[in-house]
């Protein structure tokens, strides 16, 4: 069973690779999983918001997971996340991917109805007894409006079938308070591209990054620099990819990231509604950003 002591390292955040019928393009998946674990990740993260999650079918979610877990092949871990608003739907989600053999489940903080901090921890609680695999927590308060108090995820940290979290609150202080009173048994993980060497420098033991599905080789050396204490070399290293996160994230993720990826040989630039293809211009920058560091890091 998956415990916080497997959650090390970059664990990509994947897109989706679809069809214009808006299935699953399965070839398109599996060179993207095929070139990930070729070039040394951690473990893989599919279908969270990056994985347009909220717009495929569910039976597609389905058919995502258990095309990943198979192609894994239990190299590393498969973490989906579980993006639903409502408990039920999310617990169901869990299980379905639990039968597709993932081997943990991202579950993000239920939004629309905003809930208490007393309602955020009933929730979790719940959700960890219930499920049939560990919980990583997912908190993500520019997207979902909601941010879990430093004190209940202290709380949460202690429960056995939680074993971490994606922490995308940009603000540092609530993540320095975060890290400060977890549980040993937690794993915090950083989930914001931007920022991944501070969260790591500050008590991150890994992180959840988009943009290491095109270049997972740079971000894994990131994370070994600070890894290893040389923040400041995991810093300069981090200010040579900011070009690449301004345009990654220029329109909403992951358009921009989906129309460079046959870079890497994973030719699949479809979007599902309601995301549009972004436009030539931030193509053709993003290109031309992408190229050198490709043939710098990834080899390709």
């Amino acid at each position: 069973m998956l415990n916080a002591s497997h959650l090390r390292g970059v664990f990509p955040a994947i897109p989706t690779p679809v069809n214009a019928d808006d299935t699953i393009n399965a070839p398109a998946a599996q060179a993207l999983i095929a070139y990930l674990l070729k070039q040394g990740i951690d473990g893989i993260v599919p279908l969270g918001g990056t994985g347009e999650y909220g717009a495929l079918a569910r039976a597609e979610r389905i058919r995502m997971c258990k095309l990943t877990v198979d192609a894994v092949a239990g190299r590393v871990p498969v973490i989906p996340g579980v993006l639903d608003p409502g408990f039920h739907d999310a617990l169901q989600a869990g299980r379905e991917f639990a039968d597709a053999g993932a081997d943990a489940l991202m579950v993000l903080t239920p939004y629309y109805t905003t809930p208490t901090q007393a309602g955020i921890r009933e929730y979790f609680l719940r959700y960890a007894d219930a499920s049939p695999l560990p919980v990583m927590i997912y908190e993500i308060p520019y997207r979902t409006r909601i941010a879990i108090a430093p004190e209940i995820l202290h709380e949460l940290s202690r429960h056995p079938n939680i074993i971490g979290m994606k922490a995308c609150n940009t603000d540092m202080y609530h993540f320095l308070r975060t890290v400060a009173g977890v549980d040993e048994s937690f794993a915090v993980f950083s989930g914001e591209d931007t920022l991944l060497p501070v969260h790591l420098a500050a008590g991150a033991r890994g992180g959840i990054v988009v943009t290491a599905s095109l270049l997972p080789k740079a971000w894994r050396k990131v994370y070994d620099l600070a890894a290893e204490g040389r923040t400041q070399d995991a810093m300069l290293l981090h200010r040579r990819l900011i070009p690449l996160m301004n345009l990654a994230f220029a329109e909403t993720n992951p358009g921009p990231m989906k129309s460079v990826m046959d870079l890497i040989g994973v030719d699949s630039p479809c979007v599902l509604d309601p995301l549009v293809e972004p436009g030539a211009e931030l193509q053709a920058a993003l290109r031309a950003v992408v190229r050198p560091l490709l043939a710098e890091f990834e080899g390709v």
